[in-house]
């Protein structure tokens, strides 16, 4: 059924969309907690070195008669670390240099002063290959009785952050993977979930098919008896003739629902056939405008047809006969007193036909609109129950057309009225 396989995908959907969250969410967590542990632990060696440089050229300043060994005490052990010490008229006076290729944005960061003094900020620049190099840098003043100078400390963390977008990357990988696999699992979880109830399903539609075919011959029965009773000129009570009026009327509401139920059933065991042949769609459509006639005069309402030319098509007469019929009965049914039902030819030729069904009636409100196809759906069912509906009209509709292998489509407005729209093959293979 298709019921369940739409049920199926949209339940695997759904689960996959929730992965997809999920994994989003996790990859993001994971991110940026790996970038703050990096960041905190290369902050905090920029810092002990920021630290024990500044020591250093503070004891030199304060002691400039001492000979200070600079490869013993400015010579950083890792070869990523570089200083910068400027004096308070920017003259460079000492330095552990950053690498050739990074030198010059290190130099251009000092000088444009957006280095905070004691904050440690991450920069990126991207050199004449495109290569995104990253640096970590901070500054910290250095004051003395003598002097005032001004420490800048960094370090090259290319590698890191590179590193860091890597695992990103593969982590999002793996998430796609991950939602991949775990889609398929949902699946085939969704379609082992609905196996319970699509055995109900086909049980509830089994014994929809039985009874249908089971009450057709009472109801038939019942139907005579009543009509032999009506011509027996014994019965002149108009209490008892009213009585069995009622009782056909009744009976006649059973008979097409029973008739509704097993046309339902037999489509859903793949067992309701169509007889192809060639036929003119407009004389099938004028035939259904006198028949239903009457029935909108008793609303005064106008029906009428549109457009009409001689159009061949292939396709079953009694059902196409059916199809029109429902629409215009559930249009008559839905349009106010004094209203109008149009039938209208609106696109004929070698490949398709198309015809429409409108009314001046209530309308459908827009939430509705999907679901009027729908088996036992009534958009306003305590209306339904007074004009006899049985909620089975346009769901027989659809599948006349889609035993065509054609379309309909429904479109209406509140308080303006509804057109239903079907498209059927000309050429439909027999």
């Amino acid at each position: 059924m298709e019921i369940f396989g739409r049920s199926r995908r949209r339940l695997a959907f759904a689960y996959a969309l929730i992965m997809c969250v999920f994994m989003a969410v996790i990859i993001f967590v994971v991110h940026m907690a790996m970038n703050w542990s990096m960041f905190s632990e290369q902050a905090q060696e920029l810092s002990d070195a920021a630290n024990s440089v500044a020591e250093v050229q503070t004891f030199y300043l304060q002691n400039p008669n001492i000979s200070v060994d600079e490869t013993r005490y400015f010579r950083s052990s890792n070869d990523r670390l570089f200083f910068y010490i400027f004096n308070e008229n920017k003259q460079l006076i000492r330095f552990e240099r950053a690498s050739f290729r990074l030198e010059q944005f290190v130099l251009d960061v000092i000088e444009s002063g957006n280095l905070a003094e004691g904050e440690v900020e991450v920069f990126q620049h991207s050199n004449e290959t495109g290569q995104l190099n990253t640096v970590m840098m901070t500054s910290k003043k250095i004051v003395t009785d003598n002097a005032s100078q001004t420490l800048y400390v960094g370090k090259d963390v290319t590698a890191l952050y590179s590193g860091l977008q890597k695992a990103t990357y593969a982590q999002v990988v793996l998430g796609f993977v991950a939602v991949l696999i775990s889609s398929a699992i949902g699946y085939y979880m969704a379609g082992r979930a609905l196996v319970p109830l699509k055995e109900a399903y086909d049980k509830q539609k089994q014994f929809a098919a039985d009874a249908s075919h089971e009450l057709r011959t009472p109801l038939a029965v019942v139907m005579a008896s009543a009509d032999l009773l009506l011509a027996d000129p014994s019965i002149k009570e108009p209490f008892l003739r009213q009585v069995l009026e009622d009782l056909k009327s009744e009976v006649k509401k059973m008979t097409n629902l029973v008739s509704d139920l097993l046309m339902v059933a037999r489509s859903d065991n793949n067992a309701l056939k169509v007889k192809i042949q060639r036929l003119d769609l407009t004389e099938i459509l004028k035939q259904v405008i006198r028949t239903m006639t009457p029935i909108a005069e008793k609303k005064n309402i106008r029906l009428a047809g549109e457009n009409f030319v001689k159009v061949m098509i292939n396709a079953d007469e009694q059902r196409i006969k059916q199809l029109a019929i429902i629409l215009v009965d559930n249009a008559i049914k839905y349009t106010t007193e004094g209203g109008a039902v149009l039938i209208r030819l609106e696109k004929a030729d070698n490949a398709r036909a198309v015809f429409a069904v409108m009314d001046s009636g209530i309308g459908i409100a827009p939430e509705d609109l999907d679901k009027v196809f729908e088996r036992f759906y009534r958009v306003d069912k305590a209306r339904s129950r007074e004009m006899g509906g049985n909620g089975l009209g346009l769901a027989i509709a659809a599948e006349i057309v889609k035993l065509h292998e054609g379309k309909i489509s429904v479109a209406s407005k509140l308080g303006e009225g509804t057109k239903f729209t079907v498209e059927l093959k000309a050429n439909l293979k027999k």
